[in-house]
């Protein structure tokens, strides 16, 4: 008789004690749950769809964003990031610039570790990085580092991403935007338009409309990303095709960015 009463008590007791720290532990959870996201701000080129690709992909990983669509040349120079770091968005997030197609994980760990520096980039716009993986391209997934960069200008490696098993031979990745419109801007089309040199994403011919990976465009402060572009002539549609290397060049034509002249690449 005693020891069922003993048992009974400490079975009480033991319950008690999961009660109470159940309670203890609930306003905690709460908080966690309650925590605000961190609140990204974005500037990029409203028409450019890897920007906003890479916005959704952030929004579900575990920001805020508030994205500007007035490009981002301006917001780039004014937060100090270097020309050689550059891609198609600029972000600030909790005092750090964000610039190119980082993925979130080395974002959250920034915030985390908060290390002194200017910030993060990932150069150009590598094929496989979170906003350039969707179905458009095929699976494909070139290497990339992102880079932690220095107030100074200087960088180091802060993850590295589908990079080669060691001792393979590297594979070269194509040139960035900004090495592929350096090339093709040293000449201009009849109206004195810059060339810029491209990969044919998609065509839309029934809105005579195409998707356009390009160079940086320097008639427009427009810098390298993927795009899509209206036509001036429906009759250049019929020189396009999908994965096709082109030059273009390229105007502002009421609001709309626009395809003027085209010229295939070898």
């Amino acid at each position: 008789m005693q020891r069922r009463t003993l048992l009974r008590s400490a079975t009480a007791l033991s319950g008690l004690a999961a009660t109470t720290l159940l309670a203890l532990s609930a306003p905690f959870a709460l908080a966690q749950a309650r925590r605000p996201l961190p609140v990204m701000e974005v500037w990029k080129d409203p028409q450019c769809g890897c920007c906003n690709d890479w916005i959704t992909y952030l929004e579900k990983n575990g920001f805020e964003v508030r994205p500007f669509d007035t490009g981002n040349i301006a917001a780039r120079r004014r937060l100090g990031v270097p020309e050689q770091y550059g891609s198609c968005h600029t972000a600030l997030v909790g005092g750090y610039v964000v610039e190119g197609h980082v993925p979130a994980a080395d974002i959250h760990r920034l915030l985390r570790e908060r290390p002194a520096a200017l910030g993060l980039s990932v150069p150009g716009m590598p094929i496989g990085s979170p906003g350039m993986d969707g179905p458009l391209y095929g699976g494909r997934r070139d290497p990339f580092h992102v880079l932690l960069v220095g107030r100074d200008g200087s960088s180091r490696i802060w993850a590295s991403y589908h990079q080669p098993p060691s001792g393979a031979a590297a594979a070269q990745p194509p040139a960035n935007g900004a090495d592929a419109g350096a090339a093709a801007a040293t000449a201009t089309d009849r109206d004195g338009r810059p060339w810029v040199e491209a990969e044919v994403r998609r065509v839309d011919r029934s809105n005579r409309r195409v998707s356009l990976r390009h160079g940086p465009i320097p008639n427009l402060e427009m810098g390298g990303m993927t795009m899509v572009f209206q036509l001036s002539d429906p009759a250049l549609l019929e020189q396009l095709q999908q994965g096709q290397r082109i030059r273009f060049s390229a105007a502002l034509i009421q609001g709309e960015y626009t395809v003027m002249q085209i010229a295939p690449l070898p």
